[in-house]
């Protein structure tokens, strides 16, 4: 089992910046890719940024350019640096990993990012 804890969300103005982390305890060994998604109300969740255990990276079109994943295998952590953010770019954002072995899904509880205009 693996257990994801999100942190870093708050309330920035529009071109602000903030950065959000994700800790995986448990059996970190198994994860694989680890990544950020997000769900604006009324919207469905939407992939924000993915990152292989080796590096490798995958970005929305609407935050290339903004917003930045990086991963310290070593403290079992991800995370998302997110500049010149836009309002709708508000929204709970999900830490995602996923479990090579099993090819399970595992999700933190969310951070709640508002950005207002």
């Amino acid at each position: 089992q693996v257990q994801l804890v999100e942190s870093g969300g708050g309330l920035v103005q529009a071109g602000g910046s903030l950065r959000l982390s994700c800790a995986a305890s448990g059996s970190t060994f198994r994860l694989n890719v680890m990544g950020w998604y997000r769900q604006a109300p009324g919207n469905q969740r939407e992939l924000v940024a993915a990152i292989t255990r080796g590096g490798g990276t995958n970005y929305a079109d609407s935050v290339k350019g903004r917003f930045t994943i990086s991963r310290d295998n070593a403290k079992n952590t991800v995370y998302l640096q997110m500049n010149s953010l836009k309002p709708e770019d508000t929204g709970a954002y999900y830490c995602n990993a996923g479990d090579y072995y099993s090819h399970m899904d595992y999700w933190g509880k969310g951070t709640l990012v508002t950005v207002s205009s």
